[in-house]
């Protein structure tokens, strides 16, 4: 059997995040529900309607042509690329040819092409029996960005990390919410199977909407012109889609040249000079990036390569994470840090993720937080009680010193006191302390247990545990 040696290129759209379409007043509103709702004359390619740039979607794409490190264009301009589908109303799509905005650039080591701006195309809504299709030109005209990779990737393992680090920093810049389930990301993926160094005939499969259908995509066309190859014959250049049923690529058309889409500039609206923005305010407006929060994460706080990428993932989250630490005087290296990741990553994402709150919305406070972990971390709380004031810390963003204070939640540590409920616990439950004696270590995690629950969760652990051993003899 022969060993193919597969190139990838990615080609990602992303629908970006501003208030009006790419060339009208319309509402970018990918939440609209009721079709053909956000419509105008211009974005549904009326006679003699004049199209108008918008200008956040310019910046955002320059935004991220600092990002990624490319070079932006001094000159740029939109040209039509002229082609039928039942949702371009204009007949053709005002995009970007051989003056995009931004040209080279790299993430992750993967070498880009160029990136651009464009609208994007309405809407087909089949119905369950595919017997008819409806339009919705809502989406159409919204301002969408392209990337396109070099054929510079070689496992599919590579290309979905670089989609999901790209998705990202889209994120990070506030430019796209990239939210693959809403249609907001898409990816093409082109694929060539070669024996040497020269590349082998390439395969666009379009339209993937998922990281899933990404891997699975590429996989199977991997296997796919492998099998074609070893059979003797030649693949051929053509665009596939992907059946997420089925699990199997399908053939759409045979793949468009530049020529085929007559690419002519468009006449409507002007080229644009780079110098006409402020370059140096966007360039300071792109924040601190995924990959260089990972490393000073990983050198300020020793945290492990997983529980950064674990913070990295939402960058709210990570400045919140940041904050919280803020607040301490202490040594950032001490065992806080440990501490206040764990409750931030379960307890607290947890509860969020129960009541489907995000952090713009949360009521704690940065600075709280750190304050409970405090207690926690100096045996003035129990884990037990930190859980419980973590709910009513969510619902009233009350500080956790207060509530400690106002219900009388520190935590017990004296003997004194607390061999008082142990003897009581012991006398209450002689069954268990018969199968403690009998060498069931579980009984005495049992009996601490019940003290807890006599204590309202305000015991220390640990003293109880040795007092209960002294007392057990």
């Amino acid at each position: 059997m022969v060993k193919y040696f597969p190139t990838i290129g990615l080609e990602i759209h992303a629908e970006l995040k501003t208030a009006t379409k790419m060339f009208c007043d319309c509402p970018n509103d990918s939440e609209e529900k009721h079709p053909n709702t956000n419509v105008c004359p211009i974005c549904l390619g009326h006679p003699g309607v004049l199209p108008t740039i918008n200008k956040k979607a310019v910046e955002a794409i320059i935004k991220i042509g600092f990002a990624v490190n490319g070079k932006i264009n001094g000159q740029f301009k939109f040209d039509r690329k002229n082609y039928f589908y039942p949702d371009l109303p204009k007949g053709y799509q005002i995009s970007q040819y051989d003056q995009p905005m931004v040209i080279g650039g790299e993430v992750k080591s993967v070498k880009l092409n160029r990136v651009h701006l464009e609208e994007d195309a309405g809407k087909l809504v089949h119905s369950p029996d595919g017997k008819s299709t409806l339009v919705d030109f809502n989406r159409g005209g919204m301002p969408l960005m392209e990337l396109v990779t070099e054929p510079n990737m070689h496992s599919v393992e590579e290309a979905v990390a670089f989609a999901k680090e790209f998705q990202l920093i889209l994120r990070y810049l506030e430019v796209s919410d990239a939210d693959l389930e809403k249609g907001q990301m898409r990816f093409d993926a082109n694929i060539s199977l070669s024996q040497g160094e020269s590349l082998g005939t390439k395969v666009e499969i379009k339209n993937l909407n998922s990281f899933a259908a990404l891997e699975e995509a590429i996989n199977y066309e991997i296997k796919r012109q492998a099998e074609i190859l070893n059979s003797g014959k030649a693949v051929h250049q053509e665009t596939r889609g992907w059946d997420d049923v089925k699990k199997v690529t399908t053939s759409q058309r045979s793949k468009e040249e530049a020529h085929d889409y007559r690419y002519f500039p468009e006449p409507d609206l002007p080229p644009l000079e780079s110098s006409a923005f402020d370059l140096e305010s966007l360039r300071l407006a792109v924040p601190e990036l995924p990959a260089e929060k990972r490393k000073r994460f990983k050198q300020e706080f020793y945290l492990a390569d997983a529980e950064v990428n674990i913070l990295v993932e939402d960058r709210k989250e990570a400045e919140f994470f940041e904050a919280a630490i803020s607040e301490w005087q202490a040594d950032k290296s001490g065992g806080n840090i440990k501490l206040l990741f764990n409750y931030l990553t379960s307890d607290l994402r947890g509860l969020m993720r129960d009541r489907d709150i995000g952090f713009a919305d949360l009521k704690i406070m940065p600075e709280n937080f750190a304050d409970l972990i405090d207690l926690v971390s100096k045996n003035e709380i129990s884990s037990r009680v930190a859980k419980d004031l973590l709910v009513k810390m969510l619902d009233s963003g009350v500080d956790p010193r207060t509530l400690v204070e106002n219900e009388g939640l520190s935590q017990v540590s004296e003997e004194g006191a607390l061999l008082i409920t142990v003897k009581k616990v012991i006398e209450s439950n002689l069954a268990a302390v018969s199968d403690y004696k009998k060498g069931k270590g579980n009984a005495l995690q049992f009996l601490i247990g019940k003290a807890m629950a006599e204590l309202k969760g305000r015991g220390n652990p640990a003293v109880l545990r040795d007092l209960f051993e002294k007392e057990l003899k």
